[in-house]
């Protein structure tokens, strides 16, 4: 891997605050994700199922966790099966981990081969009432493959009848959701690759520059300084692609005069920033463009300081929802009327902002959390008003990454990455 080894105290802390969490006498299994094959034998990058990373640091196809805090021995308690490494995977692929290596990574003492997970899977069922599976139910999830989890749960379910079963998924939406600080030092070192991206973006950007060469910047900046690269598909929209929300073909020819709205961060270790900022392709706003973005940059500013433990995710964006309308009435985009006459189910301000502020982010850029619990501290979102108006053939979106406190203000993991209109024009002009 490009990033820099995790301490594994961090692992050991996330097992321990999930097993606690485990009804009596149960045991729970984690997957690996599969290689996924594109056509002939060819095949994606290989991306690590979150929740077996989460708990334990493996970072390695054909890997799989199991966990038994009630085993009847201690070296049953924490277990991780592995791919057995041989001279031909050397040679062709690299070295997989071995048993001293997973100790290393894991913390976790006890690690079998692969070819030894049925047999030991089998005395642990003996021992055990209930089993946790790892499905995913995630409130945006919408899964066509079936999975090397989805797999494992339909044989599991075949083999073992008897036995009760449980959903880890609950307890990982709640524990996963609240950082860890090295899991915020993580973050941050994937905010601050993409700061560098983006500043290295506001002397590089011209009339008529490309949005794929663009896209070519980042991952220079984001690949040199240890990312896989990018945290998701990247979005940078020129002109009037800026109000298509999820625009990925980045293939067009920035314009002078246009705004440019990139939706682009850096992973660091598995770990996800996401970053929105709106530029000038002529390196100066129009003074339209400047009251736009005035607006929506006092938004996030605004709605960012309700971003406080005990707030709900659902009156929070009601919340923000008034102030947009505000700033709408301001811009002259709605008048007293709409608001008065706006349907309560999509308020008037929706034609102009329609997606939601916030989201949990972490390990995955739409992370675990369960939107009807209230915030906490340590929990990371997103804050991310836009203004898109078609009309007028451009929008605007701005986004940084904060962490909830535990009083006071959320701390803005994105605080040195430009954001102010002047400072982004200057910096452009340098």
């Amino acid at each position: 891997m490009k990033y820099h080894q995790i301490n594994s105290a961090l692992f050991v802390k996330n097992r321990k605050k999930f097993t606690a969490e485990m009804k009596p006498n149960s045991v729970a299994v984690f997957n690996s994700n599969d290689i996924y094959p594109v056509s002939a034998d060819s095949t994606l990058p290989f991306a690590q199922h979150r929740d077996i990373f989460y708990l334990s640091g493996v970072d390695q196809e054909e890997s799989i966790l199991l966990l038994f805090p009630d085993a009847p021995y201690e070296s049953q308690k924490e277990i991780l099966f592995l791919k057995e490494t041989n001279d031909h995977i050397a040679v062709w692929e690299g070295e997989k981990l071995s048993k001293e290596r997973a100790l290393q990574v894991s913390g976790i003492r006890t690690v079998y081969w692969l070819q030894d997970f049925h047999k030991v899977l089998n005395e642990m069922m003996t021992y055990a009432d209930t089993m946790y599976i790892n499905t995913n139910e995630h409130y945006r999830a919408s899964v066509e493959t079936e999975t090397r989890e989805a797999r494992f749960v339909k044989w599991w379910k075949e083999r073992y009848p008897a036995h009760n079963v449980a959903k880890s998924n609950p307890i990982l939406q709640r524990i996963r959701s609240v950082k860890e600080s090295e899991e915020i030092d993580l973050i941050q070192q994937a905010c601050d690759i993409t700061e560098k991206g983006f500043r290295r973006l506001l002397s590089f950007v011209k009339p008529n520059v490309t949005e794929y060469e663009i896209e070519a910047e980042l991952i220079h900046e984001f690949v040199r300084n240890r990312s896989k690269g990018f945290a998701y598909t990247p979005i940078i929209a020129s002109g009037n692609n800026a109000n298509v929300l999820h625009y990925i073909e980045n293939n067009q020819q920035c314009k002078a005069g246009d705004l440019i709205l990139l939706d682009v961060a850096a992973e660091y270790a598995n770990y996800s920033s996401d970053m929105t900022r709106t530029i000038p392709v002529s390196g100066k706003f129009s003074d339209r463009q400047k009251a736009v973005y005035n607006a929506v940059l006092r938004v996030k500013n605004e709605a960012t300081k309700m971003l406080t433990p005990g707030t709900l995710w659902k009156q929070y964006h009601i919340e923000v929802g008034k102030i947009m309308t505000s700033e709408l009435l301001g811009l002259g985009l709605l008048d007293k009327a709409d608001v008065q006459n706006e349907n309560p189910e999509w308020p008037a301000y929706k034609k102009y902002f329609m997606h939601g502020t916030s989201h949990h982010m972490g390990l995955d850029t739409h992370d675990y959390g369960l939107l009807h619990e209230p915030m906490k501290a340590n929990m990371v979102f997103t804050v991310e008003p836009g203004i898109y108006i078609p009309a007028e053939k451009f929008g605007i979106r701005l986004e940084d990454n904060v962490v909830v406190q535990e009083k006071g203000e959320p701390f803005n993991l994105m605080r040195n990455i430009p954001v102010e209109a002047d400072e982004i024009e200057s910096l452009m002009n340098e």
